[in-house]
Parts: C-alpha cells; structure tokens; sequence
C-alpha cells in the first residue's frame, strides 16, 4: 500500500468556508481520542501551525476563529507580526529551534516560546524580555527520541534544567514540548510521547515554586491523536488545517550542525 502524496492527504484550504472544515474535523479527532483516554476534550489547546502561509490565507483562517498560530521560523514569524497589525489580538507561538542572536525578536513579540532548551538561550531571552518589560509563556523541549539530529535536552539533563530556570522572572515556564520520530511503527511514536508525560509527571513534583509543568506540547499532523491519548495538552497542526507545504519538514526543523 502505498502512501498518498501530502497534496492529497492535506488538500489546501482557500476559503474561510474551508477553514472552518478543517478545524472543526481537527477538533472533532481530538475530542475523539480524548474519549477513547477517558479525557475531557477541552483540557488540550490546538494550536494552528501557518509557517509558509501568506498574508491573506492568514486573514482568512483569522476570520474562521484562529486567534493563536504557531511558527517555526523567527523571521518569517516576526514579519508576519508586523505586516498584520489590523489583528490585533492574533498571538504568535514560536515553536522551532531558536539561535541566542535571535531572541530579540521573540522577546518582541511572541506570546508563547516552545524550544528552550539551553541555559545561553534563557539568559538571552530573559536580557531581551527586560529590555522590552515582557514576559514570555515557555515551554522546555526534550530530546525524547534519542535522535543526535533533533535538538531538545536530553531526558537526563532536564531536571537540572528546571531547577535552574527559577532564577528567571520573564520566562514563565508552563511545561515541556517534544517531536516524536518520524516513524510509520505506532510504538516508537507513542514511546515518546510517554516519555514526555512520565517525565512531567516525575518532575512536577519537586518543580521550583514559580515553575508550572502542566503543559505537554506534542503531536503534528501526522500523529496528534496518538499525542492526546498519551496526555498531550497542546498539538501542534499544520498541514491537516493549512493543507500540504512545498517544502520537506527538514527545513522548518532543522538537524544538529
């Protein structure tokens, strides 16, 4: 059997009309795989995924009820921020990997960051959100495939990592995110999510008094509803809400040099 081209599977949506499909079938599966854990539907955030979308395709799915988008480049983030001023109460997430000479822009703009993982990288953003009197929603994100090309904390190392982040009073740490492998074997995708989960679970419990880890942001297109059977709180949806993107996910998430 063979798989579909991404054209097919994720048709584009041109029309507000088309927007309002997509997201209602998006949430109709979350809902479904939070019965089937014995969930309440309303406990997971989604959180439309627009990198490579343009200026007015935004507009539209902003008229179909987003007011919350994800993206994995900074630039291409922050330049939409700034040539859509008219949405005014539309936030941004930034959610790929971020260079510490980068943070000014975040610090300027994002509601939301979901890829802290060093302590050069916190010390920035925390610089950087000083000098502009904000704070920043963070998430911390864990290596938990194991792979060397994925960045993220390795398992290990994170909770030491939360310890240190108390000592930071714009990061707002609200939990953890993840990328689970790439991988047609249920298994080794469900493993990561729940490593994602044990590990929030274990950590919560000594957490430093300002750090939350309530959330876990995991899942994609591809296997958000496996990510909500495993206690994902936020999924991260792209191509199932945008349609299919020309470029391969390489690119918007880039390997270890």
């Amino acid at each position: 059997m063979t798989t579909p081209p991404q054209e097919n599977r994720y048709p584009t949506a041109l029309t507000i009309e088309d927007f309002k499909s997509k997201l209602a079938a998006v949430r109709q599966k979350i809902a479904a795989a939070c019965h089937r854990a014995g969930r309440d539907a309303n406990t997971v955030r989604l959180l439309p995924v627009s990198k490579t979308v343009d200026k007015a395709r935004i507009q539209l799915a902003y008229e179909a009820g987003c007011r919350f988008l994800g993206e994995n480049k900074v630039q291409e983030a922050f330049d939409k921020w700034q040539s859509l001023p008219e949405l005014a109460d539309l936030q941004w997430s930034v959610i790929g990997h971020l260079q510490t000479n980068k943070a000014k822009f975040v610090a300027k703009f994002a509601a939301e960051f979901q890829a802290l993982d060093s302590l050069r990288l916190a010390q920035a953003l925390e610089r950087r959100l000083q000098a502009e009197g904000r704070s920043l929603n963070v998430f911390v994100q864990v290596n938990t495939s194991g792979e060397a090309s994925k960045y993220g904390l390795p398992p290990e190392e994170t909770a030491s990592f939360i310890q240190s982040l108390a000592n930071f009073d714009c990061l707002k740490v609200k939990g953890f995110m993840t990328l689970a492998c790439l991988s047609d074997n249920e298994q080794r995708v469900r493993g990561c999510f729940r490593l994602l989960r044990d590990l929030r679970d274990r950590l919560q419990q000594d957490a430093p008094a300002n750090v939350q880890l309530h959330e876990l942001s995991m899942g994609m297109s591809g296997d958000y509803e496996m990510a909500v059977e495993e206690g994902a709180t936020v999924v991260r949806v792209g191509q199932a809400i945008f349609g299919a993107r020309a470029l391969p996910d390489s690119y918007y998430w880039p390997t270890q040099p």
